[in-house]
């Protein structure tokens, strides 16, 4: 078995079942003890995992569905997703990461003649019936509480493509520059779309500045464009913009 698929199933394994100890994934997998520990070594340094006496642990984080996530800040997200979704020109390779404020940019790109390649179920529901986008869903295994397609299936499919630019989504950007994100299984997804694109644009509401998530998804250094809104931590973006990041703020609504 490829180190790849263990590591997925050794997730999901302790997310279905909780904490394992070695010797079970050991059976479970067909692989010995110590190319187990060398797994989950691994595993511990992306931040997928916690090792514990004998075995390892899921990390203890509780997402909240992706219906609710839509309703926080959600006025910013549309002016987010708006202003992102004016970056893309007529011709453009799209590759749209999960997420609530992707969802809106989603919105902004019907009629347009583009191509939009996702793993977001939202973003898929938002464009399935225009004609003029030609929608690319990746496949994989289906996250039902955040509406996304995950595992090595979909990590393959977006080794097999390459887009002009990505829109990435996050739970926060720490002050050194660092974009993070809270759940585990997203983050092979989200590296592997930064390798597949020719430039990357973060979308992300004030609140993301700083932000938390339990796993480093990338860097600054890693950003070509930032879009956000009035409020967010200044200190954070002039980190960014110094990376060589341009800063892309939103328009306040009028009271």
């Amino acid at each position: 078995m490829l180190a790849r698929r263990r590591h997925d199933r050794i997730l999901q394994l302790l997310r279905t079942a909780g904490p394992a100890e070695v010797a079970d994934l050991s059976r479970e997998l067909g692989v010995s003890g110590a190319t187990v520990r060398r797994d989950l070594t691994f595993l511990q340094a992306e931040g997928m995992l916690e090792r514990v006496h004998g075995g390892a642990a899921p990390l203890g984080t509780c997402e909240p569905p992706y219906d609710v996530v839509a309703t926080d800040h959600q006025n910013a997200k549309v002016r987010v997703g708006t202003a992102a979704a004016g970056l893309v020109r007529d011709g453009d390779v799209v590759l749209v990461d999960i997420g609530t404020t992707t969802s809106h940019l989603a919105r902004e790109l019907h009629g347009r003649e583009v191509t939009v390649i996702t793993s977001s179920l939202p973003v898929y529901e938002e464009l399935a019936h225009d004609e003029a986008v030609e929608l690319i869903l990746l496949g994989g295994v289906v996250r039902r509480n955040y509406r996304s397609l995950v595992g090595f299936l979909t990590e393959q499919a977006i080794r097999q493509v390459h887009a002009d630019v990505l829109f990435l989504g996050t739970s926060g950007v720490r002050r050194d520059g660092s974009v993070l994100d809270t759940t585990a299984v997203e983050v092979p997804i989200k590296r592997a779309m930064l390798e597949a694109a020719e430039r990357t644009v973060l979308v992300a509401d004030a609140s993301k500045f700083p932000g938390k998530g339990i796993a480093r998804v990338c860097g600054a250094a890693n950003l070509a464009a930032v879009v956000t809104e009035p409020g967010a931590d200044p200190d954070t973006l002039a980190v960014l913009r110094e990376s060589g990041a341009e800063i892309i703020t939103t328009v306040e609504a009028p009271a």
